[in-house]
């Protein structure tokens, strides 16, 4: 019992001191930055959508490198339940265009 919430004790410390770090110093940039690249990406994924299957595939592995970088940012810059909601939309996002890539892109 003892060791259970000692244990219990160490994880929220490191919690609090993990949500204690200073955000960089460009986070507001880079969070509004983020927002139009979504809006950026969103216009040329739709662009493609009729478009031969190499240019969709060229796209869709340019978006998987921009949604982990926008996961990054969203890592750093946030806290909270808005960090675990962005950051767990990108790791889904990330997992779906990874499968797509893999399916109808030979993987690559």
């Amino acid at each position: 019992m003892r060791l259970a919430l000692s244990l219990a004790a160490l994880a929220l410390l490191a919690r609090q001191a993990a949500a204690q770090q200073p955000r960089p110093a460009t986070c507001s940039r880079d969070l509004f930055q983020n927002e139009a690249g979504f809006r950026l990406q969103q216009t040329r994924l739709a662009a493609v959508a009729n478009a031969d299957q190499a240019t969709q595939c060229r796209t869709y592995r340019e978006h998987v490198t921009y949604l982990q970088k926008a996961r990054a940012i969203f890592a750093t810059c946030q806290t909270g339940r808005e960090r675990e909601r962005n950051v767990g939309e990108m790791d889904s996002e990330l997992m779906n265009y990874r499968a797509l890539i893999a399916n109808r892109c030979g993987g690559r």
